[in-house]
């Protein structure tokens, strides 16, 4: 027995061998990563989520990467698609190792171009474009991809948008989608397929089409209109129904699943094929503090019952506001003096830092978080005057950015509200207060991670949720019982306020089982007709529900692409163990 299962171990190790080498022969050697110490970045998640790997693969070239899928797919060994591993839900590595397969990482990072095509109204996106490159492509256009500021500060992909139906801050626009993609898939009679839905002629072999579009050989002022979405053409007369008693976005809704569209990795997406937007020429941010959250329930259905639907509609608790003034300082004044293009570098650069200073025994935990929480001390008050003023007054925070064509009408309405209000009031933003109010609003989403970073001693961990609320429910702040309230150092609540989906931040205790806790929240948010989670997907911290679930199974019926997320089966042909 013990000589019989020494030689599978050794069988096992040779046939792993035999792949890395095939590997290393498609997209080099440089680009096949094997040693344990270099694969940590890629398979611990940016908050969650870890496990083994044999090899992390970075191909150069797409079709390097449709012959690393091929070859793995061929070698019977899990694909996990990774982009910039940004994600908050875990959902693009590997999560335990309890897999019946073993696993390789295909990071599309170095796979950057982008076309712009149509005169800039649309782009096509290779796997390894980020949100904040196109942003930077698309000035000369005068023109916009789907998020401005958010993820794209952190180098965040486009195609990872894609794949999560991501949402944003900015109200018009509604999730991150397209039907016209080019991927790869693994059909149920076991063959890899690749599929182009692009609307451009590349060609018939999967050789030829990636080889012309990696190239940009083809006529790029010749392609032909859509002729299928590729936004959510949709949204901003649907995100009006504000007397509707359903959500207006979350990552199961059926009517954002499509082909590459919220496929979670179960695809290995090439390009997408995506809308841009004008930029607004002229707009205005008007700041709005009340200690009666109805007086947000009521501006909120005012203006989108009027189809006055705002750039960006943004919610902050004042104890999110307080505690990103401190931990999420140093976010704000590296992006107020630096601008976006360089966070990514940064962001980067600490990664890779805090992943070799863990392995050292002497250094302490989170030594860079807390190292920047330090620096951050140094640096004079970041925030407005008038802000900080609201932030002493004011319990509940609106930020509107209201576009030219607004503007008169908006001003008006709020000038009329608040006219008899002793407990709200609002003001109209200079340029620089406007900018650094959706700043602020941005650096709240590191700032409970901050915290925890720096003060391990009491913090157990942050339970993280992303929610979205009825469109009618004017109920939305959030009243805890005894039992869940108790264990939490710290709530952190912000979100669109306009779409009605909320994030909410719980610094929980030490010696508290976090996970407990979750379960407990999540049944009190089903009682209210939520969804969850909105738009940071399932990742390996949610159920999937049975519409994405089978989703799931239609796209990947072998389950050979990112099993197990949405905590379903990770077992081959979607068994059950």
């Amino acid at each position: 027995m013990f000589f019989k299962k020494k030689s599978t171990f050794t069988s096992k190790n040779l046939k792993n061998h035999h792949l890395i080498d095939k590997l290393k022969l498609i997209a080099g050697e440089k680009n096949t990563i094997t040693n344990p110490a270099k694969m940590g970045l890629y398979c611990n998640g940016f908050r969650y989520g870890s496990g083994k790997a044999i090899a992390v693969i970075t191909p150069e070239h797409i079709l390097d990467q449709w012959n690393v899928i091929k070859t793995c797919v061929e070698a019977n060994v899990i694909i996990i698609m990774q982009a910039a591993n940004t994600g908050l839900t875990g959902g693009s590595t590997p999560d335990g190792n309890d897999y019946d397969r073993d696993i390789v990482i295909v990071n599309t990072m170095k796979m950057k171009k982008i076309y712009i095509i149509n005169n800039g109204e649309q782009v096509i996106c290779l796997p390894g474009a980020t949100l904040n490159e196109l942003e930077q492509k698309l000035k000369s256009y005068h023109r916009d991809p789907h998020s401005v500021i958010g993820s794209s500060c952190i180098g965040a992909s486009i195609i990872g948008g894609i794949s999560n139906n991501s949402g944003g801050a900015l109200v018009q626009r509604g999730p991150a989608y397209t039907e016209m993609a080019l991927y790869a898939q693994y059909t149920q009679e076991g063959k890899l397929e690749l599929v182009n839905h692009l609307g451009v002629d590349l060609g018939n072999t999967p050789e030829e089409i990636l080889n012309r579009l990696d190239r940009g050989n083809f006529d790029i002022n010749h392609i032909k209109p859509a002729d299928k979405c590729c936004s959510d053409h949709h949204y901003k007369e649907h995100v009006c129904e504000v007397d509707a008693s359903t959500p207006a976005r979350f990552n199961a809704d059926p009517n954002h699943l499509y082909e590459a569209s919220g496929c979670a990795g179960k695809l290995a997406i090439f390009a997408v094929r995506l809308d841009t937007f004008p930029q607004e020429k002229e707009t205005q941010v008007f700041y709005i503090g009340t200690n009666d959250p109805n007086d947000l329930s009521n501006i909120r259905y005012e203006m989108l019952s009027k189809k006055i639907v705002p750039i960006s509609g943004e919610f902050i608790h004042q104890d999110a506001y307080n505690i990103a003034a401190v931990y999420g300082k140093d976010t704000f004044i590296f992006i107020n003096y630096l601008g976006t293009a360089h966070i990514p570098q940064l962001f980067a650069l600490k990664n890779r830092f805090d992943f070799i200073a863990n392995q050292i025994p002497f250094f302490p935990k989170h030594f860079s978080d807390k190292a920047m929480q330090l620096f951050s001390k140094f640096f004079p008050q970041h925030l407005p005057e008038r802000m900080n003023n609201y932030a002493k007054k004011y319990k509940y925070h609106l930020l509107l950015k209201i576009g030219k064509n607004d503007i008169k009408s908006v001003r008006s309405h709020l000038n009329s509200y608040f006219k008899n209000k002793p407990s709200a009031s609002f003001f109209e933003c200079t340029p620089e207060e406007g900018r650094k109010a959706f700043l602020h609003r941005f650096a709240i989403a590191g700032a409970a991670i901050r915290y925890r970073n720096v003060h391990t001693d009491v913090v157990e961990n942050i339970l993280a949720l992303d929610i979205a609320l009825r469109r009618n429910d004017k109920e939305w702040v959030e009243h805890l019982p005894h039992d869940i309230e108790a264990p939490i150092l710290h709530k952190i609540y912000y979100g669109h306020f306009f779409c009605h989906v909320f994030h909410q931040d719980y610094v929980i205790k030490k010696g508290n089982d976090v996970f407990a806790l979750e379960d407990k929240m999540l049944k009190i948010l089903d009682q209210r007709g939520a969804e969850y989670p909105a738009e940071h997907n399932v990742g390996h911290l949610y159920h999937a529900k049975d519409t994405l679930k089978n989703f799931y199974k239609k796209l990947d019926p072998c389950n050979s692409f990112n099993p197990g997320i949405g905590k379903t089966s990770k077992q081959k042909n979607w068994a059950e163990k």
